[in-house]
């Protein structure tokens, strides 16, 4: 019984792939985005499959909140385990649903809006004791408010090219440059020094998994050797991110 609501979500997962797989023609590493624009047109029936997603995923995420977030297991498990404060988190240099799960309602579509996430109205979900539980609903949450906001960009889509015309070489000036986006698992920031040639003089890249798994040591503090599993997995990294 206590795998069903992670079969549901796989079942989500699987209904998410087969719409990305119809665009990008692949199920993971979709490379899809180009410089300028993107691969290939939308298919035609592209809207009217996105808008059953969005009433299946509804329904799917409800389900799974329903049958697993006040478990009383599931609260055992995670309710008061790994905790950090905002204040704590910020000086660890956590970002994303670890930072907001510890209270502090930072997104940088909101403070620091960049592309078009001026043009949608969404909320930032937040948590009161940036425990595991706070982690996990703090990602519930959000899975709601990107269907929000996924729903907004289908109504605001309009006809156009799909590609700008983009050289295929850049001498950008020099100097240097640092920007910052919010991915799924927090701040994605990328510092660029120019010498004002075709290549970078040099590029660092400020990925979240590494900063968030800097936190570790801090939770794992008075914690069960069996906590140390469920502390991990609530910080979501990508060792790709990690290893250096």
């Amino acid at each position: 019984g206590a795998m069903t609501p992670v079969l549901y979500a796989f079942r989500e997962r699987e209904r998410i792939q087969a719409l990305f797989e119809s665009v990008t023609g692949a199920r993971m590493m979709h490379n899809y985005f180009r410089v300028g624009g993107v691969k290939d047109e939308l298919p035609d029936d592209f809207g009217t499959r996105m808008a059953e997603l969005m009433d299946d995923l509804k329904r799917g995420i409800q389900e799974c909140d329903d049958l697993l977030s006040q478990n009383e297991m599931f609260l055992a498990r995670t309710k008061g385990i790994g905790e950090i404060s905002g204040e704590d988190a910020i000086d660890f240099g956590i970002s994303g649903p670890m930072l907001r799960a510890s209270g502090v309602a930072e997104d940088i579509r909101v403070t620091e809006p960049y592309s078009i996430y001026d043009r949608f109205e969404f909320g930032i979900p937040v948590g009161t004791y940036g425990d595991c539980w706070d982690r996990y609903y703090v990602r519930v949450e959000e899975m709601r408010q990107s269907m929000i906001i996924i729903e907004q960009a289908m109504a605001q889509m309009e006809a156009g090219p799909i590609m700008a015309d983009v050289r295929r070489i850049t001498r950008p000036p020099k100097g240097e440059v640092y920007v910052r986006t919010e991915s799924p698992r927090g701040d994605f920031g990328v510092f660029l020094v120019s010498d004002g040639t075709d290549k970078p003089y040099r590029v660092k890249v400020r990925t979240p998994s590494f900063a968030n798994l800097q936190a570790l040591q801090h939770l794992l503090r008075n914690a069960y050797l069996a906590d140390a599993v469920v502390i991990l997995g609530s910080i979501d990294i990508i060792l790709g991110e990690v290893d250096r």
